[in-house]
């Protein structure tokens, strides 16, 4: 039986890097400024770990904020699903720290003191999402990081970014006003409550059509997720500095849309209850349709994070696709690809933005020969490269094979080729960028004042992530473990 234990861990781990926000904003000295970033992220991440064995041993760690309503306190939960994605957002959290520095310092960029305090605030939010108990408690946590990243999509603060600014949250925080917010009042009237609960809490409602429309008015509600039609925001959201793009295609805000979408279906619907309504091969459609038609986009882009994006919104739908299979297995490999994703995609960022302090270049079209000046990171690029199309040695491998046997497992051999389709389209638009930087000729010109690498702060970090990738082909056992878990709980 499940024991649960009364901690204010998971308050701390979500207000650690909440009270550090004052100190940034007070420092005067970029060094003490970024040293206190340090400080706050390894808290963090050493109280998230602290949990981690009560966890693994199938164990909860709860702590009630505040008294609101009967069924939807404003409550803190650690289980499974959370610690995968609180482990991956704190752990990330430093090395993006460690990568704004290169990349902040490297091209002068202004007001970097109010960069730190938002990045900060934004993952508060990411964690609070993550230990939420309840789907009220997510939605503000939700809310909180759409309002706290809104000031990093725009940090240029010239025309295209406050256009681009305008539209991020047009989206996001539109469609989970005008989408979730309903859903969760009907939600409650139905069942009561909003608590995540083993096996949903929607198992007396008998209405296909009532629960349909509830379960896509969450799926488009958390589009954060980048379901398609509701995906612009994303690609948008590009001119904002590199570290917030990999903060916001691999960490946090992406992450925190799909982590919704699996709360919702496995804590309010609950497996059983959309097997027996057959609703989970609409989401399963939606979700390929989003895959296969963000692959197609990706490979006719030229700017090489206008292409991240696009396969990051395919991405995400893989983890959507996962677990509306309800298989077993294809559950926990939509779950670890949370993991999995966020350090393959967040590499290929690094590098993206590694390739801009040196060289200026955005542009694939000009990247010939750029691995022959800069080997390590297009090394570490390939290697990004290699996990979110899910080949060895990396740790992308697994959960794609994970959600392949779901497809089998749930007899849906459809989706199976959608899978592999899919990863076709990964290779086509990845590959020819690493073999444009290695073996083509080098465009010299274009090189003329730029040194070999980036600067040594943007450069550890994408070898530090990318090592990761590798790391987790060898030992992916601890996200399987906690996404097993979540999934027979």
């Amino acid at each position: 039986m499940m024991d649960t234990a009364i901690s204010a861990k998971p308050l701390l781990a979500v207000l650690v890097s909440l009270c550090v926000v004052p100190v940034l904003a007070y420092s005067r000295s970029p060094n003490v400024r970024e040293g206190w970033t340090f400080v706050a992220g390894l808290l963090k991440l050493l109280i998230v770990a602290s949990m981690v064995p009560t966890v693994l041993k199938g164990n909860r760690i709860e702590w009630t904020i505040a008294r609101f309503l009967p069924g939807a306190d404003l409550a803190l939960r650690v289980d499974p699903l959370g610690m995968l994605l609180a482990l991956v957002s704190s752990s990330l959290w430093i090395v993006t720290s460690a990568y704004s520095i290169g990349y902040m310092r490297g091209l002068k960029e202004h007001s970097q003191t109010r960069y730190y305090c938002f990045f900060a605030l934004a993952l508060s939010a990411t964690v609070g999402v993550a230990f939420s108990a309840n789907l009220l408690t997510a939605y503000l946590f939700y809310e909180m990081l759409s309002f706290a990243t809104y000031p990093l999509v725009t940090h240029h603060q010239d025309r295209e970014a406050r256009i681009s600014g305008r539209k991020y949250l047009a989206y996001i925080v539109g469609a989970s006003i005008g989408l979730v917010l309903p859903a969760m009042l009907v939600t409650y009237q139905l069942a009561g409550t909003l608590e995540f609960r083993s096996g949903g809490i929607l198992g007396q409602v008998n209405s296909h059509s009532l629960l349909m429309v509830l379960l896509l008015l969450f799926v488009f509600g958390f589009a954060k997720a980048a379901i398609m039609p509701l995906h612009a925001w994303l690609p948008a959201a590009m001119v904002a500095p590199t570290p917030v793009s990999a903060l916001l295609h691999a960490v946090a805000v992406v992450k925190v849309g799909a982590f919704c979408i699996l709360r919702v279906i496995t804590g309010i619907f609950g497996r059983e209850l959309l097997l027996a309504q057959h609703l989970g091969v609409i989401l399963c459609i939606i979700a390929s349709f989003t895959i296969l038609t963000a692959s197609l986009i990706a490979l006719s882009q030229d700017e090489l994070k206008r292409r991240l994006a696009f396969s990051t919104i395919s991405q995400l739908s893989y983890i959507v696709l996962g677990a509306a299979l309800l298989s077993p297995k294809a559950m926990t490999g939509g779950m670890v690809h949370i993991a999995m994703h966020a350090f393959g995609k967040i590499t290929l960022f690094f590098c993206a933005g590694a390739i801009y302090v040196a060289t200026g270049i955005q542009k694939i079209r000009e990247m010939d020969g750029i691995g022959r000046r800069m080997p390590i990171t297009m090394a570490a690029f390939f290697i990004g490269s290699l996990s979110v199309i899910g080949l060895p040695p990396t740790g992308g491998l697994f959960s794609k094979w994970y959600m392949a046997l779901g497809t089998l497992q749930a007899h849906q051999w459809v989706f199976l080729v959608v899978l592999l389709l899919s990863s076709l389209l990964n290779a086509a638009y990845f590959l020819p960028i690493v073999y444009k930087a290695f073996f083509c000729p080098p465009q010299e010109p274009t090189f003329e004042h730029t040194s070999t690498e980036a600067p040594i702060w943007c450069l550890i970090p994408l070898v530090i992530t990318a090592s990761c990738s590798i790391v987790l082909f060898f030992y992916p056992g601890p996200f399987f473990k906690l996404a097993e878990l979540a999934v027979l709980k």
